[in-house]
């Protein structure tokens, strides 16, 4: 492909970059264009991404950090209702990220991020009064965990988006950012929302507070839900007022529905359900799982003091997994990745109560920490194996034919490899769902067993189509 070596100057009656507009030239590639423009808008674009982002997971993972303080003041739910209830928003998240992975490109991205996080004020105003009165029925808080769930589903054309804006050789990079620093939204709640229910921070109009029943303590639990209701607001209008919409992104479903016919659409996400289907799942789980299986024990081994350290670890190594994989290749990382998951899970099952023996909640706690670190990686690596994949089959493999000049292979494989992101990430989420339900209907011991057989199938996938010496897709 020959490379501009002059700065391009945009048409005549054509966007010109700025905040809140639609770009019609939009060539990341080219490297005289990066230089001079390209990587300025990208990282605008990148920069305000990444806070609605991780306001996004917040509101997805708010119902892991309340749940175990339920009962404490005054709810009274069984451990499989409070396990349904981290549950839930999984199978909405997942959902809606199915919808939100086609839908963006066709709405425009700036307007969409917008639009999609201010609202998700509503689950979270909702969930704030319901908080108040503890005569608040079950299936009100069941109904409220599935509207919260909502605010996974922005993750799917979140990162969809920012792919579209950099080079391949920098979408590792970029797509770890955006993805690990807005998989921070999970530790930010699980370590702030403890910390502001002990105190009447947000004043009268958010409530008064109810009565612990394990200190006699006031506690205002609305407070996790109120307080990330006006970064909301301030979030959404940045990126209504500092994104950009681009219309080579801009496809409709007629165009991206043919990822369902792509065998690597299928693989990838086989992948990715191992890697961030298992971040997100006991990201969900492990605060619900260490009150059940150790505090009754000791209960020093507090919940909410210990379970947001591995999702804070698992979103800075999808930073790193991004990164990584720009390096040394992203199969080879996806690979290092299954193997050191299934490693710390058969750490965790030896530290587990059994019988008479109380278990080791540190040796316990550390297996589940490296299977986080682990996790991240993967998730970072197969988010650039997808561009790759799709660009070298599109611009000099099987599917080069299928387009007419070398600049529509690569507009086709930019808007398929977005698609399949988004696509990958939805199927993905239902780990949030299943990995507690598993939890919650099977022992712990046969769920991380059953969990281990999967990473093994995904590491033979990873090896067989991508990895080997003759791998049919080398990424």
């Amino acid at each position: 492909m020959n490379v501009s070596t002059t700065a391009p100057t945009p048409p005549a009656g054509t966007d010109t970059y700025r905040p809140g507009s639609t770009i019609t030239d939009w060539r990341p590639e080219d490297e005289a264009f990066w230089r001079s423009t390209g990587r300025k808008v990208a990282n605008r674009n990148l920069w305000v991404s990444v806070p609605a982002l991780m306001l996004a997971f917040v509101v997805w993972q708010v119902w892991s950090v309340t749940v175990v303080q339920l009962n404490d003041v005054g709810f009274s739910y069984s451990a499989s209702q409070a396990f349904w209830l981290t549950a839930i928003p999984g199978l909405t998240g997942g959902t809606f990220r199915i919808l939100y992975t086609f839908i963006g490109p066709i709405f425009g991205e700036r307007k969409f991020t917008a639009v999609s996080t201010l609202i998700l004020i509503g689950p979270l105003l909702w969930l704030g009064f319901a908080l108040q009165d503890i005569t608040t029925p079950y299936w009100e808080m069941a109904l409220i965990a599935a509207v919260a769930g909502i605010g996974g589903a922005n993750f799917a054309s979140s990162m969809a988006n920012v792919g579209f804006f950099f080079p391949k050789k920098e979408k590792g990079n970029a797509n770890g950012i955006n993805g690990g620093l807005g998989n921070l939204g999970v530790s930010v709640v699980q370590l702030v929302a403890p910390l502001v229910v002990t105190a009447a921070v947000l004043g009268a109009p958010a409530g008064g507070p109810l009565t612990s029943k394990k200190n006699g303590d006031d506690v205002w639990l609305q407070n996790g839900a109120f307080l990330w209701v006006p970064l909301l607001v301030i979030v959404a209008l940045m990126a209504w007022f500092l994104m950009n919409d681009l219309k080579v992104a801009a496809a409709p479903f007629s165009q991206q529905k043919i990822i369902f016919k792509r065998k690597h659409n299928w693989m990838m996400t086989w992948l990715y359900v191992g890697t961030f289907g298992s971040f997100i799942g006991f990201a969900s789980a492990l605060p619900n799982l260490i009150k059940t299986t150790f505090t009754p024990i000791d209960p020093a081994y507090s919940a909410t003091t210990y379970a947001w350290i591995g999702p804070f670890i698992g979103a800075l190594m999808r930073w790193a997994g991004g990164w990584l994989a720009d390096r040394m290749g992203g199969a080879r990382v996806t690979m290092l990745s299954f193997v050191g998951m299934a490693v710390s899970l058969v750490v965790v099952i030896n530290a587990l109560p059994t019988g008479g023996d109380d278990g080791n909640f540190w040796i316990f706690y550390a297996g589940f920490l490296f299977a986080f670190f682990f996790s991240g990686l993967g998730n970072g690596s197969t988010f650039r194996q997808i561009p790759v994949i799709f660009r070298d089959q599109h611009m000099k493999g099987p599917l080069r034919a299928e387009s007419q000049s070398e600049a529509q292979a690569l507009k086709q494989s930019e808007m398929e490899s977005g698609a399949v992101i988004g696509f990958s990430s939805a199927i993905a989420a239902y780990g949030f769902f299943f990995i507690p339900a598993m939890f919650a209907n099977f022992s712990i011991t046969s769920s991380l067993w059953c969990f281990i057989v999967f990473y093994a199938s995904c590491l033979v996938v990873c090896w067989w189509f991508y990895a080997r010496k003759s791998a049919e897709a080398p990424s």
